[in-house]
Protein backbone atom coordinates (compact mmCIF):
# COMPACT_ATOMS: atom_id res chain seq x y z
CA UNK A 1 0.00 0.00 0.00
CA UNK A 2 0.99 3.18 -1.13
CA UNK A 3 2.00 5.90 1.79
CA UNK A 4 -0.25 8.91 0.57
CA UNK A 5 1.48 12.52 1.69
CA UNK A 6 0.20 15.78 2.76
CA UNK A 7 1.56 18.62 1.01
CA UNK A 8 2.36 21.68 3.17
CA UNK A 9 3.01 25.39 1.83
CA UNK A 10 6.31 25.83 0.72
CA UNK A 11 6.12 29.87 2.09
CA UNK A 12 3.90 31.18 5.02
CA UNK A 13 1.68 32.88 3.55
CA UNK A 14 -1.44 34.38 5.65
CA UNK A 15 -4.76 34.75 3.61
CA UNK A 16 -5.62 38.11 5.65
CA UNK A 17 -9.23 37.87 3.81
CA UNK A 18 -10.33 34.33 4.52
CA UNK A 19 -8.89 34.35 7.90
CA UNK A 20 -11.07 37.68 9.04
CA UNK A 21 -13.81 35.77 7.21
CA UNK A 22 -13.66 32.78 9.18
CA UNK A 23 -13.11 34.38 12.48
CA UNK A 24 -16.03 36.79 11.59
CA UNK A 25 -18.49 33.70 11.20
CA UNK A 26 -16.73 31.33 13.62
CA UNK A 27 -19.03 30.85 16.62
CA UNK A 28 -18.64 31.50 20.23
CA UNK A 29 -16.15 29.30 22.59
CA UNK A 30 -19.35 28.31 24.24
CA UNK A 31 -21.51 27.59 21.44
CA UNK A 32 -18.82 25.26 20.03
CA UNK A 33 -17.89 23.72 23.23
CA UNK A 34 -21.89 23.00 23.86
CA UNK A 35 -21.86 21.26 19.70
CA UNK A 36 -19.00 19.14 20.90
CA UNK A 37 -20.83 17.47 24.05
CA UNK A 38 -24.15 17.63 21.88
CA UNK A 39 -22.31 15.05 19.61
CA UNK A 40 -20.58 13.20 22.68
CA UNK A 41 -24.07 11.93 23.70
CA UNK A 42 -24.19 10.05 20.60
CA UNK A 43 -20.67 8.45 20.83
CA UNK A 44 -22.60 5.67 23.57
CA UNK A 45 -23.99 2.60 21.99
CA UNK A 46 -26.67 2.02 24.30
CA UNK A 47 -28.09 5.21 24.12
CA UNK A 48 -27.76 5.21 20.62
CA UNK A 49 -30.24 1.74 20.45
CA UNK A 50 -32.02 3.89 22.85
CA UNK A 51 -32.74 6.42 20.17
CA UNK A 52 -33.44 4.21 17.57
CA UNK A 53 -35.96 2.23 19.84
CA UNK A 54 -37.68 5.64 20.36
CA UNK A 55 -37.80 6.28 16.01
CA UNK A 56 -39.60 3.39 15.94
CA UNK A 57 -41.67 3.68 18.88
CA UNK A 58 -42.57 6.14 22.13
CA UNK A 59 -41.90 3.57 25.15
CA UNK A 60 -41.39 3.59 28.93
CA UNK A 61 -38.73 2.53 30.95
CA UNK A 62 -39.57 -1.05 31.08
CA UNK A 63 -40.09 -1.44 27.59
CA UNK A 64 -36.97 -0.06 27.03
CA UNK A 65 -34.86 -2.08 29.51
CA UNK A 66 -36.87 -5.44 28.69
CA UNK A 67 -35.85 -4.69 24.94
CA UNK A 68 -32.32 -4.03 26.08
CA UNK A 69 -31.73 -6.39 28.61
CA UNK A 70 -31.07 -4.26 31.07
CA UNK A 71 -32.12 -3.13 34.51
CA UNK A 72 -34.43 0.20 34.90
CA UNK A 73 -31.65 1.59 36.55
CA UNK A 74 -29.55 1.61 34.16
CA UNK A 75 -31.99 2.61 30.99
CA UNK A 76 -33.12 6.13 33.52
CA UNK A 77 -29.87 7.28 33.55
CA UNK A 78 -29.49 7.04 29.98
CA UNK A 79 -32.72 8.77 29.32
CA UNK A 80 -31.58 11.42 32.45
CA UNK A 81 -28.62 12.19 29.66
CA UNK A 82 -30.43 12.15 26.93
CA UNK A 83 -33.35 14.19 28.10
CA UNK A 84 -30.58 17.19 29.41
CA UNK A 85 -29.03 17.29 26.25
CA UNK A 86 -32.59 17.74 24.67
CA UNK A 87 -32.39 14.90 22.66
CA UNK A 88 -35.67 12.93 24.29
CA UNK A 89 -39.14 14.18 26.10
CA UNK A 90 -41.01 12.61 28.52
CA UNK A 91 -44.75 12.54 28.92
CA UNK A 92 -46.73 10.98 31.72
CA UNK A 93 -49.90 9.29 31.48
CA UNK A 94 -50.87 7.91 34.96
CA UNK A 95 -47.99 6.37 37.01
CA UNK A 96 -46.23 5.49 33.64
CA UNK A 97 -44.06 7.91 31.90
CA UNK A 98 -43.42 7.71 27.96
CA UNK A 99 -40.00 9.00 26.48
CA UNK A 100 -40.31 9.42 22.59
CA UNK A 101 -37.85 11.49 20.72
CA UNK A 102 -37.70 15.52 21.25
CA UNK A 103 -38.20 16.41 17.44
CA UNK A 104 -37.75 15.34 13.95
CA UNK A 105 -34.05 16.68 13.86
CA UNK A 106 -32.65 13.89 15.99
CA UNK A 107 -34.22 11.34 13.14
CA UNK A 108 -32.47 13.37 10.53
CA UNK A 109 -29.22 13.30 12.78
CA UNK A 110 -29.59 9.05 12.97
CA UNK A 111 -30.95 8.35 9.79
CA UNK A 112 -27.82 10.64 8.06
CA UNK A 113 -25.54 9.03 10.38
CA UNK A 114 -26.40 5.63 8.70
CA UNK A 115 -26.27 6.61 5.35
CA UNK A 116 -22.67 7.87 6.07
CA UNK A 117 -21.99 4.41 7.44
CA UNK A 118 -23.36 2.62 4.88
CA UNK A 119 -21.85 4.25 2.00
Amino acid sequence: MKKTEVECCDITCIHDDKVRTVRQRMPEEERLKELADFYKVFADATRIKILWILLESEMCVCDLAEILGMTQSAISHQLRVLKQMKLVKNRRDGKTVYYSLADGHIQTIISQGMEHIAE
